[in-house]
């Protein structure tokens, strides 16, 4: 077997990604090696790439990992050699501060993100945590793993803890990497689902992924047309514009509330006059723990919810990271090792 492995990894803040090769190290206790099939590209691993956080250099990037145990430590039972993992925004827990003595892991202040805290999946290989894995369905490849581990779970798990019931109106304001999968999950999950983009070009693609109904926020107002159909019990807000969430607000029902997912540094402006009457809400959410991640890849799998993805091999990071960045990726990128 070979001692050597590829990585792309940024040297500094604004640095170029490039192909390296590295020493394969053995796993140490409580950890796993995974031999990476494939790892998604999120907008977050800007964070490593621009320097958006302060992160320790060089430093390898992915955190929406998909392969193969291939090596094992000391004490990560039940997991072994050959089974089929995935690691996702969560990359592990101290396990001692107070969220996670509460049981609120993924709240863990010392929480790790894989491609953040230590070397991701932009690899053929990755150390992680035993706390990190989760367990891939054989029913989806790996390539349609990586993103269900960041924007899937995201998005599945606001959803299913939004409070919103089967029938009830939700609302998913964005069609891009996030919201085309919330709307597939919204539809199957049973609510009356409501696609809200910038213009008609999504439309039917919209439509297409399950939505009942669909509002262009050019010339519609959304707040508006949502209480139109009745108000929204809860509106997903995948989008980065913060200019676009607070003119959504008004669409909920009451005792409605709007998830926010979509990061953005902008700041968000709603009137209180726009919550107090209707006891509305805007909350925001994080992913969810590996066994959330779970969750949505055997949902996923049940339901037949699948990414829409464009892949480049590992070689070609850096230009699957650019097309990421620049929008215009319909609506996933996934790099691949085989």
């Amino acid at each position: 077997m070979s001692t050597k492995t590829r990585a792309v990894q940024v040297a500094g803040p604004g640095e170029k990604l490039e192909l390296v090769e590295r020493d394969l190290r053995e796993p140490g206790r409580g950890e796993v090696r995974v031999r990476v099939e494939a790892c998604g590209v999120c907008h977050s691993d800007a964070i490593t790439v621009e320097g958006w956080m302060p992160v320790e250099y060089p430093r390898v990037p992915g955190h929406e990992i998909a392969g193969v145990i291939e090596a094992v430590g000391e004490d990560v039972t039940p997991w072994e050699v050959g089974q089929r993992v995935g690691v996702g925004w969560f990359g592990g827990n101290c396990g001692y501060c107070d969220p996670c003595r509460r049981g609120d892991m993924i709240s863990c202040v010392n929480g790790q993100v894989p491609g953040i805290a230590y070397d991701g999946g932009y690899a053929d290989h990755v150390i992680v945590p035993k706390e990190a894995l989760a367990s891939i369905p054989d029913d989806l490849s790996a390539e349609d793993a990586g993103p269900l581990l960041c924007a899937g779970i995201t998005t599945f798990n606001s959803l299913r803890e939004s409070g919103a019931r089967p029938g009830d109106l939700v609302a998913i304001l964005g069609i891009g990497g996030l919201g085309h999968l919330g709307v597939q999950y919204a539809r199957r999950m049973g609510f009356e689902t409501v696609a809200i983009a910038r213009g008609t070009d999504k439309r039917d693609h919209a439509l297409e992924l399950g939505a009942h109904h669909y509002i262009d926020s050019t010339s519609e107002n959304v707040a508006e047309a949502l209480q139109a159909l009745g108000g929204a019990q809860t509106i997903l807000a995948t989008v980065t514009v913060a200019d676009a969430m607070s003119a959504a607000v008004g669409g909920l029902r009451p005792r409605g509330r709007m998830i926010v997912v979509g990061a953005s540094p902008d700041l968000m402006e709603i009137s209180p006059f726009a919550l107090i009457p209707g006891s509305t809400g805007v909350i925001g959410h994080a992913s969810g723990t590996s066994k959330d991640s779970e969750d949505t890849l055997r949902f996923s799998a049940l339901q037949d919810i699948r990414p829409q993805i464009e892949t480049y091999p590992l070689e070609r990071a850096a230009e699957g990271y650019a097309r990421m960045m620049s929008g215009d990726a319909r609506f996933r990128v996934v790099l691949t090792m085989t």
